[in-house]
């Protein structure tokens, strides 16, 4: 039988509804009789006892706010009657062994999976030939030969809706096109599969709006954003157009390139077009050269790696009240089983972290690694307060309409993508990831963003959980999207990978679904499933601009 509610934490005083529940409900929990006195919508959370004004609401086992003014039991809560709270936080108070337990990885412990094994010692889920600009002004040169490269090569992915408008022309001449029920989708693909090279997944082109102006902070970090993509383990090899006086001058990336691998050998071709002259002289070169380094990338072909070369990175978007007890705590425990295992994963987006930083600093390894963290948690949140924002202003308004109506209840629960390993290290911006186990990456909310800065930190694939639904995706890193519900799973197919609503059913344990969901990584890894992003060309790349974001 279907739960109707469910108590995250022991020392929480709100329930979680789990499906619709009317006025005047009573419903009975460990031996407490309560008698809603409104309707509770799934994914929302209603009192357990009378809460006073001022007083603090707790979820997760965590203050999540501050009622506004005096809530009686068996009310909801809102934004109306709850305010953004959490607990502050400081320097180590435990050991994080006593805190962390491995789980059991027996059943995955001699798996491998089939990817590019690197020189450097790294692995690819995928081959990608890389195509960047290191300044704007290049934009339209990248897409030349974008243009020149995609349809010629077999990565091109047909249009369905060209032939939907054909069919509109043709209605407008007979009648009223918008008189037309039905228009068929006939010929729609999805995936090439008339591909020149056979062991290149793609040629991806990247474009942006820095490199020049703004300010040189801004122009280094770009700089290092675009050498962890060239360093990337899924990327076989890249073309970088160079104007030639702009800030994110060429020097500075080959500097980030040596800061993040001092051996880098892969074949990188750099042009800089003042010095090349003609547009057709620049572009002439850029493609030969860049169709001569793809035939040598295509020569690499996928062999047996350990699941210890996998880099994962832990996103969420599009959050809904059901994505904290479900789709994240699944994540969590694979990202546990693959720490357990020596691969390394990487939890970003800080402002959703806020009010569990404690936790996670009790989590670290060392001193070192937890006041690293906390100093980029206070830095990022004053930068914020600076131009009058500041974390309470995360959610966005689908979360807060699905229930998670303060920055600390959605961080609450975006934190359990992190599982319960300790915290390896902690990365600022445009670090590389070095060491195994779970990483926290400072990056913001956003999801395109932060999906954006922990493939420049060296995932290669990306867990993305949702309960709205969002497409997102990243050029390089293949993201499998993980609904929180079923009725999400089934509403948008075209975008959701995975399900994780039995969860919320009772159907199935978090640890069986956080397995099933690692059998699908290793799929994904192996060439061998193809996730929705990716054949949807949903290739998202948004450089972070330090403090204007959350």
């Amino acid at each position: 039988m279907l739960k109707k509610t469910i108590k995250i934490h022991p020392s929480d005083n709100v329930l979680v509804a789990l499906v619709d529940l009317l006025h005047n409900e009573t419903i009975h929990y460990e031996g407490n009789i309560i008698s809603l006195i409104q309707e509770v919508p799934a994914k929302h959370k209603f009192t357990i006892q009378n809460i006073k004004k001022g007083n603090e609401v707790f979820m997760y086992g965590n203050i999540v706010g501050r009622a506004t003014e005096d809530i009686p039991k068996g009310c909801v809560i809102t934004t109306q009657n709850v305010e953004h709270a959490t607990s502050s936080f400081g320097k180590k108070t435990s050991d994080y062994k006593n805190v962390t337990s491995l789980p059991d990885i027996s059943k995955f412990k001699e798996r491998t999976f089939q990817g590019y094994l690197r020189k450097d010692g790294q692995v690819g889920t995928a081959n990608y030939w890389l195509v960047i600009p290191l300044v704007f002004c290049e934009n339209r040169n990248v897409e030349i030969i974008k243009e020149a490269f995609l349809e010629e090569l077999g990565f091109n992915k047909p249009n369905p809706f060209k032939n939907l408008v054909k069919q509109m022309k043709k209605a407008l001449t007979i009648g009223e096109p918008s008189e037309i029920e039905e228009l068929s989708l006939e010929g729609a693909k999805n995936i090439a599969d008339n591909r020149f090279f056979e062991n290149i997944d793609g040629i991806k082109f990247l474009t942006h709006q820095g490199g020049c102006g703004g300010t040189r902070q801004d122009s280094e970090m770009l700089c290092a954003l675009l050498a962890g993509y060239l360093n990337n383990p899924n990327v076989a090899g890249g073309t970088v157009l160079s104007l030639g006086c702009q800030n994110a001058q060429i020097s500075l990336l080959e500097e980030k390139i040596k800061d993040i691998n001092k051996d880098f050998d892969k074949p990188l071709i750099i042009l800089e077009q003042q010095q090349e002259g003609t547009e057709i002289a620049l572009l002439t070169k850029a493609i030969k050269n860049t169709f001569v380094g793809m035939a040598e990338a295509n020569r690499l072909e996928r062999q047996e790696a350990p699941l210890s070369k996998l880099c994962i990175g832990l996103e969420c978007g599009g959050s809904d009240g059901f994505s904290g007890i479900s789709a994240n705590p699944a994540v969590g425990h694979t990202s546990d089983l693959l720490v357990a295992l020596g691969g390394k994963t990487i939890l970003s987006e800080f402002p959703e972290l806020c009010g569990v930083e404690q936790e996670l600093i009790n989590r670290c390894v060392d001193e070192q690694t937890a006041n690293k963290f906390a100093h980029l948690m206070k830095a990022y949140a004053a930068s914020a307060a600076a131009v009058g924002s500041g974390f309470d202003m995360n959610p966005s308004p689908g979360n807060i309409k699905d229930g998670l109506i303060t920055d600390a209840i959605k961080s609450a629960g975006a934190a359990k993508k992190g599982g319960t390993s300790a915290v390896a290290d902690v990365l600022d911006y445009g670090e590389y990831v070095k060491k195994p186990g779970l990483n926290l990456l400072c990056t913001p909310g956003n999801d395109v963003e932060s999906t954006t800065a922990m493939a420049g930190s060296g995932a290669n694939l990306i867990l993305f959980t949702t309960g709205l639904g969002t497409p997102t995706g990243n050029p390089i890193a293949p993201v499998i999207k993980i609904s929180s519900n079923s009725k999400l799973a089934q509403r948008m197919p075209d975008i959701i990978d995975f399900n994780t609503g039995e969860i919320i059913t009772g159907e199935k344990s978090i640890e069986e679904t956080g397995e099933n969901l690692l059998e699908l990584i290793i799929d994904v890894a192996s060439g061998k499933v193809t996730p929705k992003a990716v054949a949807l060309g949903q290739d998202d790349f948004i450089p972070w601009k330090r403090g204007v974001s959350l």
